[in-house]
């Protein structure tokens, strides 16, 4: 029972958090000019560029995160590539009346929250790996206030012995 907890529940856990991502890059490859239409439907310019490096992201990022190679920083760069997305390409706020299943804003509601969803299960993996407290202490590190020494002539001859 421990080898299923300790082990293999923390690996399955990894492959399902990042399960979609892999099978998004086929399929912006087998439907290029669907996905290039969606790439250039935003107000960021360089579609066929941002095209590239999101299948970047998504073939590179998922075996990183379940293979834990460097995990914590694959799991940060998808995990702001997922709120990018979400913010950019599933704004379903600018549609009128998006809360109605019979608008087109209405699927990007989930989409939006499925998501931040994703954020948060990689959030997981940050922390699991240490990424977030190797950060953290470098912030701490940071912002700690210098410490200011007193130096007497005293002191500087007592060195130089």
């Amino acid at each position: 029972m421990d080898l299923l907890i300790n082990d293999a529940l923390p690996v399955l856990a990894r492959i399902f958090i990042v399960w979609i991502f892999p099978f998004s890059f086929l399929d912006k490859i087998i439907n290029w000019d669907n996905a290039m239409q969606q790439a250039t439907s935003s107000w960021i310019p360089g579609g066929p560029v941002l095209l590239i490096l999101a299948m970047a992201v998504e073939l590179l990022t998922p075996p990183m995160i379940v293979f834990g190679f460097y995990d914590g920083i694959a799991a940060f760069i998808l995990a702001g590539y997922c709120a990018v997305t979400g913010i950019v390409y599933h704004n379903f706020w600018v549609y009128p009346r998006f809360w109605s299943p019979y608008t087109e804003g209405y699927p990007h509601i989930w989409d939006f929250f499925k998501n931040f969803g994703l954020v948060g299960g990689l959030i997981f993996v940050m922390y699991s790996s240490g990424f977030i407290q190797a950060i953290g202490g470098k912030f701490e590190q940071v912002s700690k206030p210098v410490q200011q020494h007193v130096t007497t002539s005293v002191a500087l001859e007592a060195d130089r012995d």
